[in-house]
Formats: structure tokens, C-alpha cells, sequence
């Protein structure tokens, strides 16, 4: 008898973990880079708690809580859920370095917490964790543009800021195989 509840509960747990996997997939542009490491654009109020049933830890927000897409008391909801919650408003038309900055030394504060990094669409976000993965996780440029582009080609202001931020890094934005034109608007 035992032994059959330990099954079940293993096929359980197995079940609940997949499930999980599965609707992360549903947030939008959801991308996991590592096992602690993600971004997204808006997670929605029912995809909270499958972030917090997938182990996340810590919420990292950086656009405007006023977007159109926002979704109101995020920093509340997600304390409730027992996960840290940090909203850096980066302006989509003016980001800057410090932004980063600011981003990288919270995440360096807790580097091994499960976190997620959100924008509304993912555009900043994958910019953001673009840097990170190349600055701090020692990930190939190539390798990060490569995640980079399966979200969105930066356009100019960003494609700059990246460089910016690079720069200040001392890390070369180029590789082989790294197409940073600007793409058509």
C-alpha cells in the first residue's frame, strides 16, 4: 500500500511539474535561458501562481506600471504568492545604462534565485537578459543573440543601447554569425 502511494504521488508530482512547463509556455514570449533564468512579456493574474508553482522566486518587472497591459497591483499580488518583486521602469525610448546596472546588481545580490524578468512583450526583457547571459553568465554573444532574435530584432535606440551598455562592459557585440542591422519599420 505504501509503495503504490509513493508511486502515485511520484506520477503526481510529475504530472503537476509538466503542467507547470506547460503553461509557461503560455505566457507571452515566455523564454527560459537556465534553470534559474527567465523573461517574458506580461505575465496575466492567473499565470502568477503556475510561475510560483514552477519555483520561481523573484519578479522583475521593467516597463511602466501604467502600459495598457500592466496588470495592476503586480507587487502585491506577487508578495502574496511569496515571491520578491522589483519593478525598474525602463523608458522605451530613452533606456540607459544605469537601468541595466540596476537590474544586474539585484540580480547579482540573489544570482541563484529563480527568476523571472518581464516587460509587456518581451522586447526589453530580452534585451536585458541578452546583456546579463553575456556580462555575468558567460554565454556566448552569439549564442544570446541567437535567444535575442527568436523574440524581436532590436531597433536602432535599443541595437545602441545594447552596444552602450557592451561597451562599458568591455565586451565586442560582434560575432559570426550576429546580423545587427536595423531591421525596417
Amino acid at each position: 500500500m505504501a509503495k503504490t502511494f509513493v508511486i502515485l504521488a511520484a506520477v503526481v508530482l510529475s504530472w503537476s511539474v509538466q503542467s507547470a512547463a506547460d503553461e509557461l509556455t503560455d505566457i507571452n514570449n515566455f523564454r527560459q535561458y537556465s534553470a534559474t533564468f527567465a523573461s517574458a512579456g506580461q505575465p496575466t493574474l492567473e499565470q502568477l501562481p503556475v510561475l510560483r508553482a514552477a519555483g520561481f522566486e523573484r519578479v522583475i518587472y521593467i516597463a511602466w506600471s501604467d502600459q495598457a497591459k500592466a496588470l495592476p497591483n503586480e507587487d502585491r499580488l506577487v508578495a502574496n504568492l511569496g515571491m520578491d518583486y522589483l519593478h525598474i521602469p525602463v523608458d522605451w525610448d530613452a533606456p540607459k545604462v544605469a537601468d541595466f546596472q540596476m537590474f544586474a546588481a539585484a540580480m547579482q545580490l540573489s544570482p541563484v534565485q529563480k527568476t523571472l524578468l518581464h516587460c509587456q512583450v518581451n522586447f526589453r526583457a530580452s534585451a536585458f537578459s541578452f546583456l546579463y547571459r553575456v556580462i555575468y553568465d558567460g554565454v556566448s554573444v552569439e549564442e544570446a543573440k541567437r535567444d535575442l532574435n527568436s523574440v524581436w530584432r532590436p531597433n536602432k535606440t535599443w541595437r545602441d543601447w545594447i552596444f552602450d551598455v557592451l561597451a562599458t562592459h568591455k565586451v565586442s557585440p560582434h560575432c559570426t554569425d550576429c546580423d545587427w542591422s536595423i531591421p525596417a519599420e
